[in-house]
């Protein structure tokens, strides 16, 4: 597309037309509709006519063609300048010339196709709201601005990328937010420049502290009700037209372990949770190393009984716990990308019948030996029990350097593993925020709602993170 012209429009509806058709040439959904009228005057219809509703702008036609108002019939703006007419009608506004005026009317007359709200599927909850954002912007923030009907919640309104001119909101709640974090989060937003705002991945990798750690630094999610949650805990959420998915900020560790409906059970099963979930967050990275390590090279940590039965299961095996651990945890994550990528009426099936074929008959040609089919399965199921799947990556991919370091240097290489992951979450920020915030620096007012849930008569109805 040709860079696009600053010149102010024409009184002559025929130069607007000559102009807009060399700015949009090789555009084959751009419609150029001219109208005759009674009075013999002209007037010119430009518009997309996949985003236009069809109906809404035959009554503007009728009401042309019979001299009537037509500007009761929808909202519009006047426009006096090429570049912002060709912004407008490639967001699906239709652009109206009229003989003699050197103005455009802008009529939003933007009707697509857009998917229902329907409950999120990466984050299904049992108890609370079942509603999900969509593609669509203007319907999330209706979304968020119907579960909190006040004035001091703010949604600012940007634009990005050059070709794509993706427009993004910043919300807020006035009062509740920090000054020092919306001024972070703007000077971040206003600094970065991009051709293409896709969805909002693309600003997360733009804005966020450390991008080459594996840990997310911002929290990515699909409900409406998170969103407002996390608002009236003073953070920012970044809604993005075209994206499902809302961005929210600062993240810290401890809230990737928040599953949706921690705040609509009962607290005490929610703390009893919340500590499985992170028992096995320990287990989905450390299992696979703890088991080499001791096996290789601290037999004698492990009960007798239990060492015997492994070492009769390892019996004939050819390969050393390392390597052996090592392509099954391999196996196992090819399969779950397998499960992933093929469609969904047998992806599941696939997963798990090649699972459960390839386990038994590995075990059963002596490549493996069963123990080590049991721990990468239950590896396996452990990192299944994240609620926020972008923080279970991490896990995932720290699972095979640590599984290196305990099948060379035994539980010496697990521990000096852990320590540098420990280093680098005590120093990482997201936003200014502490990663390890409440725990480090320790803060015990803000306990309440982290490892465990309190009962919320003992929370204030808000609170500052």
């Amino acid at each position: 597309m040709e860079p696009l012209n600053p010149v102010n429009v024409s009184a002559n509806i025929k130069d607007n037309e000559t102009v807009l058709r060399s700015i949009f040439h090789h555009c084959a959904d751009i419609v150029f509709r001219p109208l005759n009228l009674p009075d013999r005057s002209g007037i010119l219809l430009v518009y997309i006519d996949e985003l236009t509703d069809t109906n809404k702008l035959e009554q503007i036609i009728s009401a042309c063609m019979m001299n009537d108002d037509y500007s009761r019939l929808t909202q519009y703006s006047i426009v006096h300048s090429y570049s912002e007419i060709v912004a407008k009608v490639l967001k699906g506004s239709t652009a109206i010339f009229m003989n003699g005026l050197p103005v455009a009317y802008m009529a939003d007359l933007t009707a697509f196709k857009q998917r229902s709200i329907d409950e999120p599927s990466n984050e299904a909850s049992i108890r609370g709201p079942r509603e999900g954002f969509t593609e669509d912007l203007k319907t999330n923030l209706s979304m968020i601005r119907r579960k909190i009907s006040h004035s001091r919640l703010k949604f600012e309104s940007y634009h990005a990328g050059e070709l794509s001119n993706t427009e993004f909101i910043v919300a807020y709640i006035e009062g509740c937010v920090k000054p020092e974090l919306l001024q972070e989060v703007k000077s971040r937003l206003e600094s970065f420049h991009t051709d293409q705002l896709l969805d909002s991945s693309y600003i997360e990798e733009f804005i966020e502290d450390k991008p080459l750690s594996l840990f997310p630094q911002i929290r990515n999610t699909e409900r409406p009700d998170t969103v407002c949650s996390s608002l009236l805990e003073g953070k920012v959420a970044i809604i993005v037209d075209g994206s499902p998915n809302a961005l929210i900020l600062p993240m810290t560790f401890w809230s990737g372990f928040q599953a949706a409906e921690d705040h609509y059970e009962r607290f005490l099963y929610v703390s009893a949770v919340r500590m499985l979930r992170m028992l096995l967050a320990v287990m989905s990275c450390l299992l696979p190393s703890l088991y080499v390590a001791l096996t290789t090279f601290h037999p004698q940590m492990i009960p007798l009984n239990l060492m015997l039965s492994i070492s009769a299961a390892r019996e004939g095996i050819p390969f050393p716990t390392v390597i052996e651990t090592l392509l099954m945890e391999i196996m196992f994550e090819g399969l779950r990308e397998a499960g992933l990528r093929l469609p969904k009426a047998i992806g599941s099936a696939v997963s798990i019948v090649g699972a459960l074929v390839i386990g038994e008959a590995a075990v059963q040609a002596g490549f493996i030996s069963a123990p080590i089919v049991m721990i990468v399965a239950g590896t396996g199921i452990a990192s299944f029990a994240f609620p926020s799947y972008s923080l279970a990556l991490p896990f995932r991919i720290l699972r095979f350097p640590l599984l290196i370091l305990g099948g060379f240097l035994g539980l010496y290489g697990v521990a000096i593993g852990i320590m540098i992951i420990a280093i680098h979450l005590v120093t990482l920020k997201s936003f200014g925020t502490p990663y390890l915030k409440p725990t480090a620096p320790i803060l015990p007012n803000f306990w309440k709602d982290t490892l465990v849930r309190m009962n919320k008569r003992f929370v204030p109805a808000q609170r500052r993170k």
